[in-house]
């Protein structure tokens, strides 16, 4: 473990998923992607700040061409779990209608963000809709959502670095790793 990663009560856990398994994996989605999209131009919204790196490493493996925008929208604050309220931060730059959309996003965890995200969406008069995101937490879900490309299902555990975050920090991890975090019991 790297020790200048630690921060306070916080600790670098375990790698989860190491930076050469998550590249093969955005590649077979990139591949994915680019046959179900054949003939089309698909517009990639990444999901800021989390999906970014994530974004930009899937729209330079496909093999089309695209187009792409961002959007920010904040829902965690400095917790580590949701606050449940979805807050706009960065709206998009330009309208997604008539095209087909692909929202890239980093986790689909408790599916109300990324409800509230996509009836949003949906309301602009996209051509197609599509979710593709690089982590799932099925065991965290509150509603259900269609998500139509994804990377890796996780357990229920707080995961930083490959562009997802706490506190603003870890982004730039090569890896996911789970973070730890002291109890304020103990």
């Amino acid at each position: 473990m790297v020790k200048w990663y630690n921060h306070l009560n916080e600790t670098v856990g375990p790698v989860l998923l190491d930076a050469e398994k998550i590249r093969n994996r955005v590649r077979k989605l990139a591949a994915q992607i680019t046959r179900d999209y054949q003939g089309k131009a698909p517009h990639l919204i990444g999901i800021l700040k989390g999906a970014s790196i994530f974004h930009a490493d899937l729209v330079r493996s496909i093999d089309l061409g695209v187009t792409f925008d961002f959007m920010a929208v904040g829902s965690y604050g400095s917790d580590v779990k949701s606050s449940g309220e979805v807050r706009f931060l960065k709206d998009l730059d330009e309208s997604p209608e008539g095209k087909d959309v692909l929202v890239v996003e980093d986790i689909f965890d408790t599916g109300l963000t990324l409800h509230y995200l996509l009836n949003n969406l949906a309301s602009r008069g996209p051509r197609s809709l599509k979710v593709v995101a690089l982590l799932s937490k099925p065991s965290r879900r509150q509603i259900e959502v269609p998500v139509d490309y994804v990377g890796f299902e996780i357990p229920d555990q707080f995961v930083i670095g490959y562009g997802l975050d706490y506190n603003q920090r870890y982004r730039n991890l090569p890896d996911i790793r789970v973070l730890q975090l002291a109890s304020n019991g103990s």
